[in-house]
């Protein structure tokens, strides 16, 4: 069989709620939507036990109790391989937690911010990752609060460098508390920047994915790109500048306040944090309780990642989940 002109898949269902047609236009499309040895498609009858899927030529039909949500999977499916994204197991697992939830793959996963330095287009990954992408944008404060792996800092980062190259902004400044995990500076080797630098050293991480090596080290010399313990945003006002505070439930209130009071005109800031991971050694995490101060203020906007947005492996977020789900003392 020749493959047809190509088109966007065709739903039909043939009795309510039991029965869903899904038409697919081109045969490389059903060889990139089954997967290799069928594989993308037993891992979609694994996650919809209730349905059954029957693959004939061009055309799949589901039927069962879940036949309208796979028919909607299978949909979304082929409008990403009609764009050009390459399936695989681990975006089809996403695209399923995606349609269970009633949200559109399609949208979240074609959304691009970036190309970065090794000339792969950054995007969201998970719905939630896109929520956090529209704030950044369409905020002049984005506060984004998650556990590890969710991607906060690396996407932080990489919508600063969009807007340093889209002349939005003059500046990046990079920030994070200094103090982490029990460890004081007093006892660190080094001078000043010598103590600091094992702090920021994922925020240059973050950067060197974005830009080829050459180049940050230019920004970076020329002042460009500015990487900073959080104590040397005191007494400053941060005009035309892409402000990224990583580690936020470090800050104590008073360091939260002081940073939040830098903001100058025409720029944008992304606080970062974690509420389980805090090292504050009996202080008050600065983080804590200032979603209900700041709730009523335009132009400030909360984002709430969880262990479904966690974009390391699999077992990440198993962890994360069963942290999240453990009765609390």
């Amino acid at each position: 069989m020749g493959d047809e002109p190509s088109g966007p898949s065709r739903i039909t269902s043939q009795m309510p709620s039991t029965t869903v047609n899904v038409h697919v236009p081109g045969n490389h499309l059903m060889t990139g939507l089954l997967g290799q040895r069928d594989e993308l498609l037993l891992l979609i009858e694994d996650a919809f036990p209730e349905a059954d899927v029957h693959v004939r030529g061009n055309e799949i039909t589901v039927s069962g109790d879940q036949a309208g949500t796979v028919g909607k999977l299978f949909e979304e499916l082929v409008v990403l391989l009609q764009q050009g994204q390459v399936l695989e197991p681990v975006s089809v697992r996403r695209s399923i937690e995606m349609v269970k939830a009633d949200e559109r793959p399609s949208e979240v996963l074609t959304t691009d911010v970036l190309r970065s330095a090794r000339g792969r287009m950054v995007r969201p990954k998970t719905s939630g990752q896109k929520r956090y992408i529209d704030a950044i944008r369409k905020n002049i404060v984005t506060f984004g609060v998650g556990p590890a792996g969710t991607g906060k800092s690396w996407l932080a980062v990489a919508m600063a460098v969009q807007a340093l190259q889209a002349k939005e902004v003059d500046r990046i400044i990079l920030t994070r508390p200094a103090v982490e995990a029990g460890e004081r500076l007093g006892f660190l080797p080094g001078d000043m920047m010598a103590k600091v630098d094992p702090y920021l050293r994922p925020l240059y991480d973050a950067l060197y994915d974005m830009l080829d090596a050459e180049g940050a080290q230019r920004m970076l010399e020329r002042g460009t790109v500015e990487v900073a313990p959080l104590a040397f945003m005191r007494g400053r006002t941060l005009n035309g500048s892409f402000i990224i505070l990583d580690e936020a439930q470090n800050t104590t209130p008073e360091q939260m306040k002081m940073f939040l009071t830098r903001i100058g005109f025409g720029s944008k800031v992304v606080v970062t944090g974690d509420t389980t991971q805090i090292d504050l050694q009996g202080g008050r995490s600065g983080l804590l309780e200032l979603e209900p101060i700041l709730s009523s203020i335009d132009g400030l906007e909360w984002v709430k990642l969880t262990a479904g947005d966690v974009v390391r492996h699999r077992i990440v977020q198993d962890i994360v989940s069963a942290y999240e789900n453990a009765p609390k003392p």
